[in-house]
């Protein structure tokens, strides 16, 4: 008797990634994957248990290759002497969405372009509803916390506040038309420039806490 065929669920959720980023979530169907990928619907149900499912592992996927790069873009503007690290450090994690789009693009675009609650839904099984909490404290932790601890020895939620504004808000504003032209994803150096800039001025202003005057 043949051996059953395995099919490789990264390359299903490749192709589910790009079905994504090309035409929004709405296009995420079971037989518009099939058709994509080449894999049967059964074959998708077994591997995944379910569309929801199959979405919540699409965006924890890049979700973590993205917190993953930008960490490492952090650790290694850290380990550099001097006292500019940690802002060099903030300004390369503001930069990690240029970066990621270039090594992948559309992951990069879908987490640009489609927000979470429009990809996932109440059907989203308890473990990678439980998944994604851990990504978002590993996120505050390793990211947000930890940039605002370097730079000013603090992480309140004033401190973290601007750090999100510098890694989330700024990048989104002069990126995001980016990301929403046809593909290919082209950041330009300007662009990156400038949101250097930004991410610069903004650190030179350490908040201050409600009540509180400097």
């Amino acid at each position: 008797m043949a051996r059953p065929r395995v099919h490789d669920l990264d390359r299903v959720l490749d192709v589910a990634e790009r079905l994504v980023a090309e035409s929004g979530p709405e296009r995420l169907t079971v037989r518009a994957l099939a058709a994509e990928s080449g894999v049967p619907n059964g074959a998708i149900y077994h591997g995944f248990g379910s569309l929801a499912a199959l979405r919540g592992k699409l965006w924890l996927r890049a979700a973590i290759d993205f917190l993953d790069l930008q960490t490492d873009l952090i650790d290694r503007e850290l380990r550099e002497a001097g006292d500019s690290a940690a802002v060099n450090a903030l300004v390369a994690a503001a930069d990690a969405p240029a970066v990621f789009a270039e090594r992948r693009p559309s992951a990069a675009r879908l987490l640009m372009t489609v927000s979470r609650e429009q990809l996932l839904g109440p059907e989203l099984p308890a473990e990678l509803a439980d998944s994604l909490l851990d990504l978002d404290r590993r996120l505050v932790s390793e990211v947000l916390r930890r940039l605002a601890t370097e730079l000013w020895e603090r992480g309140d939620g004033a401190a973290v506040d601007v750090i999100t504004t510098c890694v989330v808000d700024l990048p989104t504003a002069l990126l995001r038309r980016a990301f929403d032209q046809p593909a290919p994803v082209r950041i330009s150096t300007d662009l990156r420039t400038r949101l250097e800039a930004a991410v610069r001025a903004v650190a030179q202003h350490e908040p201050t806490t409600p009540g509180h005057r400097r």
